[in-house]
């Protein structure tokens, strides 16, 4: 286990390379959310590493905004539209989402499309820093907070999604392919040095695709650090946040990645590595994948034998998503010192999914 990192505050002062207009913002916000007739003071939350999320305050009332980052995006990433209307429809049955509350369209208003949620509070577990003091740290709590981890991602894939009006969302036919092809286009765009591994594992991935379960409303990016716990009770997710990539497709996806983030003590250290500080699911009493693989398939009744290849290609898959916030801070798009030394974790997650691949036949 690598030392922890310090804990850092929830929110702080907005960095000056993201500040907005806020007077701006607060004209026009002023006739869409209750009391935001008041005084506007701004904050910045310091978790994440994507979409820019303030905190609005209005007198004792808060908001929380999400806009795109500065510099060029990738193509249908950072999508605000989407992420308002999932949230605008899924709290009504998913209670862990946040009520999306308005989307505007207009970059004239912050630079960028951007929308409104409601603000959820509780307990969140930060990458790369300790497990918050406010978050019971024995193995039975931890136990029960990987229950509710998998407990969660399974409810969300019992969604009815045609009943809440989001049948459209996307297109379930072919969506494996897609995903596979998509994000090999985004590496090609974002990476900063070749890698062999990533191209030979994204045409074994083509060639041997699984069939999909039927489809289900997704996350698309499942994990520990997108979660907030109860104050009061480990096992229950009070807030699911980050659905810019939610869609319909299949879910084992939303599960291979969120297995792709889940660590255990006998992963090899390049892969450890990546966490840049403490690996939070290396703590006793957090479950193993293989447990958290059961306990999914007892709650869905579905076949979980073709896990393997949805876990390498979710390593493959964060092997690009790294590299493209790791190409910001190359560019000089950012000068977030958390991106700095993101640069031997594509390689390192390529290996990891070349290592699960092959006890499926690949070679390199």
């Amino acid at each position: 286990m690598v030392a922890a990192v310090e804990i850092t505050p929830e929110f702080g002062e907005v960095r000056d390379e993201e500040q907005l207009d806020w007077e701006k913002l607060a004209a026009y916000l002023r006739e869409q959310l209750p009391d935001a007739d008041r005084p506007l003071t701004v904050k910045q939350f310091r978790g994440g590493h994507s979409n820019l999320t303030y905190l609005l305050r209005f007198g004792q009332r808060e908001w929380v905004m999400r806009r795109p980052p500065f510099g060029p995006l990738p193509v249908g990433g950072h999508d605000m539209g989407r992420e308002y209307r999932v949230l605008s429809r899924v709290w009504e049955v998913f209670k862990p989402a946040p009520r999306g509350m308005l989307y505007c369209e207009d970059p004239a208003i912050v630079g960028a499309p951007f929308f409104v949620m409601e603000r959820r509070k509780g307990i969140l577990i930060r990458m790369r820093q300790a497990l918050p003091p406010e978050l019971p740290m024995d193995p039975a709590s931890l136990r029960k907070l990987s229950e509710g981890f998998v407990d969660t991602l399974a409810d969300l894939h019992a969604v009815d999604y045609q009943a809440i009006g989001l049948g459209e969302l996307g297109k379930p036919d072919g969506f494996l392919k897609r995903q596979i092809t998509g994000w090999m286009g985004r590496w090609e765009k974002a990476k900063t040095r070749e890698v062999p591994l990533m191209e030979k594992l994204g045409g074994w991935f083509l060639d041997h695709m699984p069939v999909s379960p039927p489809p289900s409303l997704i996350h698309n990016d499942y994990y520990l650090h997108n979660l907030m716990i109860d104050f009061a009770d480990p096992a229950h997710v009070v807030g699911v946040f980050d659905w810019e990539m939610s869609t319909i497709g299949d879910p084992l996806v939303d599960f291979g990645v969120a297995l792709g983030y889940w660590r255990e003590p006998d992963d090899p250290a390049d892969l450890l590595a990546t966490g840049e500080g403490e690996v939070h699911t290396l703590r006793p009493g957090f479950m193993s994948r293989e447990e958290l693989m059961h306990r999914y398939a007892t709650r869905t009744g579905r076949d979980m034998s073709d896990m393997p290849f949805y876990w390498a290609w979710a390593h493959w898959k964060n092997a690009t998503v790294v590299e493209q916030i790791y190409v910001r801070y190359v560019r000089g798009q950012t000068t977030d010192p958390r991106f700095a030394g993101m640069g031997t974790h594509a390689p390192a997650l390529a290996s990891a999914a070349a290592r699960i691949a092959r006890r499926l036949g690949f070679r390199d």
